[in-house]
């Protein structure tokens, strides 16, 4: 994240890509487990790179992003 940009995205590091949505919902911190990470994806309340996404298993790439409850978080390596 830039100091100097409170927009841009938080870079949450993972070991492995691709990461499925679901997982990296749980792991950036932004649910506080898988179920509520699946109910806010099935209820269209995920974005990634800007557009809804509804595939829970949906697989993750680096420089991925995703938003919700209006925070934003990248995939990073």
């Amino acid at each position: 994240m830039t100091e100097g940009n409170p927009n841009a995205p938080r870079l949450v590091v993972v070991s492995e890509t691709p990461i499925e949505l679901c997982q990296f919902l749980k792991f950036g911190g932004l649910v506080g487990s898988g179920g509520q990470a699946k109910q806010a994806i099935a209820a269209g309340l995920v974005l990634l790179n800007g557009a809804v996404e509804t595939r829970k298993r949906k697989k993750l790439a680096l420089g991925d992003r995703v938003t919700f409850a209006g925070q934003t978080i990248a995939v990073g390596h």
